[in-house]
């Protein structure tokens, strides 16, 4: 099967099997990845991390793609929504949730960060005319109730300002923001195409800002730092990526984002688990409600693995 044959609306459902496998690699590769990145944001400055991990990423990308043979060419009057797609989806993204990790616990930057599909859904009833159901309005309303617990006395407390809570906050929804104009538009590449040019454009801003600010240096850098950087690089973002793309060109909007539902308990056990990371009563009633949130927003629907690819709303001429 051509994996970057253009996203393109197919005739029969994609294989159940091959959904789940989906579904069930980007929960346990993007789990997983949250305490690696607090390990390499605690090594590189975040700027240069996310130099690493956006432009140069996508430079192996479209090196890899350009040599098994697919064309990486977007359709000229598509590469200024493509460029708008980047900042939003990539730059605000992947800034945010590097300084965020600066300062709160990878535990806890998970469950903020996986509110996003709920502020995805807000988000389609804003800009794609989608009707909001009684089920993802409770859905939004377990979703802030979950930050306020995981919060706690923050929210109190001005002294203390939660920028990182706040940071992440931003990181989600610019993560939503850009999900949602990715849905609208039918690009005429494939999933791993779009996403190295997402990390690619992205990263240029992020680059820029690293030569202003970062002074480059790097914090002892020995094999643990190293097998943090490896796991992030290549499966958080080259494999993640192109899973994440690869679900929402083959299936509905609601199946896609399930695969974000259990992202967070991974997250938190694995963060658990590496960084030994305290558990708190805050961090499961949090984790609990937001997890309902994702719940009551991505309810299965009958016949849910219908194919509903990207680019609905503005179809090629």
């Amino acid at each position: 099967m051509d994996t970057d044959a253009p996203v393109a609306r197919p005739a029969t459902a994609p294989d159940p099997t091959l959904a789940i496998g989906l579904i069930v690699l980007i929960t346990l590769v993007w789990g997983a990845s949250w305490p690696a990145m607090k390990i390499s944001v605690s090594t590189f400055q975040p700027w240069t991390f996310r130099v690493l991990t956006t432009i140069v990423a996508g430079a192996v990308m479209l090196a890899m793609l350009r040599a098994s043979g697919t064309s990486v060419l977007v359709a000229r009057r598509r590469v200024p929504l493509l460029i708008a797609c980047a900042v939003i989806n990539t730059t605000l993204w992947m800034l945010c949730s590097a300084f965020a990790l600066e300062l709160l616990p990878a535990g806890r930057s998970v469950i903020i960060a996986y509110t996003m599909p709920a502020w995805a859904t807000l988000a389609s009833a804003t800009f794609l005319g989608e009707r909001l159901m009684l089920g993802r309005i409770a859905g939004l309303a377990l979703g802030l109730a979950g930050l306020a617990v995981l919060m706690g006395e923050d929210l109190f407390d001005l002294a203390a300002a939660p920028v990182g809570a706040l940071l992440m906050l931003g990181g989600a929804l610019a993560w939503a923001l850009g999900t949602v104009m990715l849905k609208a538009v039918d690009w005429g590449v494939g999933p791993g195409v779009l996403s190295a040019w997402q990390l690619f454009i992205g990263g240029v801003p992020i680059l820029i800002g690293a030569i202003a600010v970062d002074e480059g240096t790097v914090a002892s850098f020995g094999w643990h730092e190293g097998l943090a950087f490896a796991y992030v690089f290549v499966f958080g973002v080259l494999l993640g990526n192109w899973t994440w793309f690869k679900m929402i060109s083959l299936l509905p909007a609601s199946i896609a984002s399930i695969g974000t539902i259990a992202i967070p308990v991974v997250g938190v056990g694995s963060s658990m688990v590496v960084l030994g990371e305290p558990l708190g009563w805050r961090e499961f009633v949090a984790l609990a409600l937001v997890v309902g949130s994702l719940a009551a927003v991505l309810g299965l629907a009958p016949g849910g693995l219908r194919p509903r690819p990207i680019g609905r709303r503005l179809p090629p001429r």
